[in-house]
């Protein structure tokens, strides 16, 4: 059976980039392609003799919700995998990217930005459906595509599920495309110590700091038992991706230490994480 990725999401969120890069990984891609077509496209994917794996069908801006959800879920009932990528962005960032390519928003002739909520509005149920959903509002293209290559460049051993964790400061915003948020600024902070100060969670000292504390060894005893329970209940409902997000206040010193040490317990679990520490590199002003 072939597999399937449909990837939507907002207008101007970087649909066809997606595509184009989907088409560099050796997927066969069929841009703007109506929801009405996708069940005849996964016919002709699986029919005997085809030699179609990997499909990925970029579904155009205005598409039918309703009908979009159908066709997914009657290609699902042959037995095909499907997964749905959804790539969306903020609102101002979406009205930024229009106004430079001059482009109308598909949604309408209203406002822009009412165009772009209102697009967004209907398209949460799709989102609700979605696999693994990327915010590009601070992504260039470059880092779009190796957000992309992570995650369908290559598959997990045994179709695994494929799990990531993520290190962020809160004064730099939530991360927005994550399944999990843990707070960790209820440790102390390596900020307040002078000589760790300008360093970061994956310099020993600051590591050693962090994890050294009798509250952390208690914080990452519990986390493994709670990932342990959960993880293969979510293998079991099929999902796809899991990212795990770690919040401190600069995203510098402790979301850093222990993502890297949740890293190493998905490892005992079983699974191959991938490790990104969002705003490791920002100036340090807290930790």
């Amino acid at each position: 059976m072939s597999e399937f990725l449909v990837i939507t999401g907002n207008s101007g969120a970087g649909r066809s980039h997606a595509a184009n890069v989907l088409e560099d990984l050796g997927w066969f891609v069929i841009d703007n392609l109506p929801p009405a077509l996708i069940s005849k496209v996964g016919e002709l994917a699986d029919a005997p003799g085809s030699s179609i794996a990997n499909v990925a069908l970029a579904v155009p801006a205005g598409a039918n919700v309703e009908e979009l959800l159908a066709a997914i879920s009657e290609i699902r009932s042959s037995g095909s995998r499907v997964r749905i990528l959804f790539l969306e962005a903020s609102t101002a960032r979406l009205v930024q990217r229009y106004e430079s390519t001059r482009r109308p928003h598909p949604f309408g002739d209203m406002g822009l930005a009412e165009a772009i909520d209102g697009e967004r509005l209907e398209l949460e149920a799709v989102k609700a459906e979605s696999d693994v959903a990327i915010d590009t509002s601070d992504l260039n293209v470059h880092e779009l595509r190796r957000r992309l290559v992570e995650l369908f460049g290559t598959e997990s051993p045994g179709g695994q599920m494929q799990t990531k964790v993520v290190s962020f400061g809160y004064k730099h915003g939530l991360p927005l495309d994550v399944d999990i948020v843990l707070d960790c600024r209820f440790l102390s902070n390596p900020h307040w110590v002078e000589e760790l100060r300008p360093l970061t969670g994956l310099d020993s000292p600051v590591s050693e700091y962090v994890l050294g504390q009798s509250l952390t060894a208690t914080f990452l005893e519990r986390i493994e038992r709670m990932l342990a329970l959960i993880l293969p209940a979510f293998v079991t409902e099929g999902k796809s991706y899991l990212t795990i997000a770690f919040g401190c206040t600069g995203g510098q010193h402790r979301s850093v230490a222990i993502a890297e040490a949740v890293k190493e317990v998905l490892t005992r679990l079983g699974h191959s994480p991938t490790v990104q520490h969002r705003d490791v590199e920002r100036a340090s002003t807290s930790g």
